[in-house]
Order: structure tokens, then sequence, then C-alpha cells
């Protein structure tokens, strides 16, 4: 980061007004965001000084008619923070991208304070669920595993192996709010694949069933 208060990002977008438009308003957030670099392919999230950005904003739709899911996931595999940014809004590509573990999924036309917001969360590795996301979350029916993010395992994990969720907190880094806003996440998905675990004693059943975790790891 280039400094304690200031979240740094790097666009990926080939649309000039687009950027321009996100870069006016991250230089007017509170506090405020640097965009170090921007660039229509996702080169630029690798070299330069996009390769330091705390959080990368991506948009799916490049150059190319399909969406660039091999290279969102390339980042992600690489412990980048995205904040995928785009004009498409259904749900299977919004639940193929938190599959992934992308840290939010923003359609833009929901608006400048949610792409802050969600800059600000990525940047200090929190949880942020703007109303799309939340809906495709919400009616995802899909059977099976729920495809939890790779956070939600880390947090899910380690709820497991601690006493509480303050200790959670700490160790990770994070508030109890956030600790909480994770769990939640995961039982919503659970929730919606027909596997309703309401209680920690049946997240870990499932967690144990889907390979998560091991018992000789509780």
């Amino acid at each position: 980061m280039a400094s304690a208060d200031v979240t740094t990002a790097v666009v990926v977008d080939d649309h000039p007004a687009i950027v321009s438009g996100l870069e006016a308003w991250c230089a007017a957030a509170d506090p405020p965001i640097e965009v170090v670099d921007s660039g229509p392919t996702p080169a630029v999230a690798w070299t330069g000084p996009g390769a330091d950005a705390d959080v990368v904003v991506f948009d799916l739709q490049l150059t190319e008619q399909v969406p660039a899911f091999t290279d969102l996931r390339r980042l992600v595999d690489n412990g980048r923070q995205v904040v995928v940014y785009t004009m498409r809004e259904d749900r299977d590509t919004i639940l193929t991208c938190l599959d992934i573990g992308v840290s939010t999924f923003l359609a833009k036309t929901e608006g400048p304070g949610h792409l802050v917001g969600a800059i600000h969360a990525a940047g200090s590795h929190l949880p942020y669920t703007p109303p799309l996301m939340a809906r495709a979350m919400s009616t995802d029916n899909r059977p099976g595993r729920p495809g939890l993010t790779p956070r939600e395992v880390d947090v899910l994990v380690n709820w497991f192996a601690c006493e509480s969720k303050d200790m959670v907190a700490r160790k990770l880094g994070l508030s109890v709010r956030t600790v909480n806003s994770y769990i939640d996440r995961v039982r919503i998905r659970y929730a919606n694949v027909g596997r309703p675990a309401s209680t920690k004693a049946a997240l870990v059943a499932r967690a144990i069933q889907d390979g998560l975790v091991g018992l000789d790891e509780l």
C-alpha cells in the first residue's frame, strides 16, 4: 500500500470512459484510493506499478467476446484481491466468479458507492456483498458442493479449530462481525444446494464430507 490510509488499485478495462470515471470516484473516496495503473488487458496487473496494487478491478468482457475466466483464475490463484466490475449481470457468471474466489462481484450498474466500498473491503481482505451478488448467492440452487471461496474455507476451518469466533478474529486479523459474515455466507451456500447446516456441528460434518477438513485436524 502507498501509505497506511491509501488503498492502491489497478484497473483492467478496455473502455477509457469507464476507467476515467472509476479514477474520479477513487480519488474522491474517503479514505482515498489510488489507481496506480490501468489497461485493456490483464498484463497491466502483472507488470509495472499494477503488479503491487492492493486490489485488481477486473472487467470480465475485455477485447474477447467470452468472459476472461482463465485470466481471472490466474490472478486469484496468485493471491490477488480481485473485484470483478462488469456489465454482465447473469447469475451463472456471478456464481462462477465467486467459485473462482474473487473478493466481490459488482455490476457497473450498481454505482460508485458500491465500487468504492468493494475496493476498500478487498484492500483489507474483508467481504463485501453488493445487492446483485447477494441475490445470486441467495438463489444458488445448484446441486452438489457449495463452491466455497478460499477465504470462506480459511475462516471456516479456523473456526472449527478455535474455541470462539473472537479467537478466529484475532488469529486472522479480522473483526468478529466479519467472521460472522463469512460463516453466514457459508451457511447460505450450503442451504442453497439442499444441504443445510444450521449448527457448528452440522457445518463440521459438511466440511468433512467435502474434504475441506480431516478428522485429525479437529
